[in-house]
């Protein structure tokens, strides 16, 4: 759900939306409500590149991912959206193995220090059809604009 009039914008690889290409910022500022609102019991999970300290993404993890994720070391998270346990990578090949898990001081957000395994992190491609290596491509110009990187 975008912060514009609450319309849901499709996240599926492969589709391209305005959401995730586009020069508008959305900032969804319901998210956290929603998964509370849900009954949704999960801790916010930080996903950064060993390597380089590259930030991927943010996702989210109940106990049944978080489990999975030491079990399989490779990065397992709870899709919020859907509902169910999402093994990164597990359609499109782009796996992230696990190097560490750290908690937080107040033992309520993970940080997952992981590798790609794959092309890249986002489910998103950029112009040349490349998976793009995280998910933070676009710098925040003002309150209403976003660019590419």
């Amino acid at each position: 759900m975008g912060a514009t009039g609450g319309r849901f914008e499709s996240c599926q690889p492969g589709m391209s939306t305005d959401l995730e290409e586009g020069t508008e910022l959305q900032l969804d500022f319901t998210k956290l409500v929603a998964i509370g609102s849900a009954g949704q019991h999960v801790v916010p999970v930080v996903l950064q590149e060993v390597e380089t300290g590259e930030v991927l993404f943010v996702g989210y993890a109940n106990e049944e991912a978080f489990r999975a994720t030491l079990e399989r070391g490779q990065a397992v998270l709870w899709s919020t959206s859907r509902n169910e346990l999402w093994h990164k990578g597990a359609t499109s090949g782009d796996t992230l193995t696990l190097v560490e898990v750290r908690v937080n001081c107040e033992q309520n957000s993970l940080l997952y220090m992981v590798r790609r395994d794959g092309a890249g992190a986002c489910h998103t491609t950029d112009e040349d059809g490349v998976a793009r290596s995280g998910c933070y491509y676009r710098i925040v110009i003002d309150p209403a604009t976003v660019r590419f990187t």
